[in-house]
């Protein structure tokens, strides 16, 4: 990490319906391009004595000309709280969710969580088309069936 970029915090207030501390995040970084989401959570975990995974930094925009970027961040209390009030997308950013199969069934492309990060597993685009297609013929819940494939006989 490099000393020149410096976090400071306006705004704080402790949210005790969602168990959370929850500021404006002021990023300084002058001569430097926007610093990771990464490195401001870990100074945001020194900052204020916890550790990494219970914080989540969102929504930042470097102002123009550079050199200040503003955004949002939220510190739970504990990781229950963060994975019950969370949204999943968030958590997934940070590692600490990894989506279920059964819950994607109904998507295009089958996901898979590699630390963090997801990888799309390749489709062709005319099988997405024909399964978009075959998708449209069935109704409610029926359409998650609709790419399952045969059964095999027994």
């Amino acid at each position: 990490m490099n000393d020149t970029v410096t976090i400071r915090t306006r705004k704080f207030m402790t949210n005790r319906l969602l168990q959370r501390k929850q500021m404006v995040i002021d990023v300084l970084h002058p001569g430097k391009a926007t610093v990771p989401k990464t490195e401001i959570r870990e100074k945001l975990a020194k900052m204020y004595k916890t550790t990494g995974d219970v914080i989540f930094v969102f929504g930042f925009r470097t102002h123009f000309g550079g050199g200040k970027t503003t955004g949002f961040g939220v510190i739970y209390d504990s990781l229950d709280y963060a994975k019950k009030n969370e949204p999943k997308h968030r958590l997934a950013r940070v590692g600490v969710f990894s989506f279920v199969r059964q819950l994607l069934k109904t998507y295009f492309f089958q996901w898979r969580c590699v630390h963090g990060l997801y990888e799309k597993k390749k489709t062709s685009r005319k099988q997405r088309k024909e399964r978009k297609n075959r998708m449209k013929k069935v109704r409610g819940t029926a359409k998650a069936n609709v790419g399952a494939g045969k059964k095999p006989k027994e």
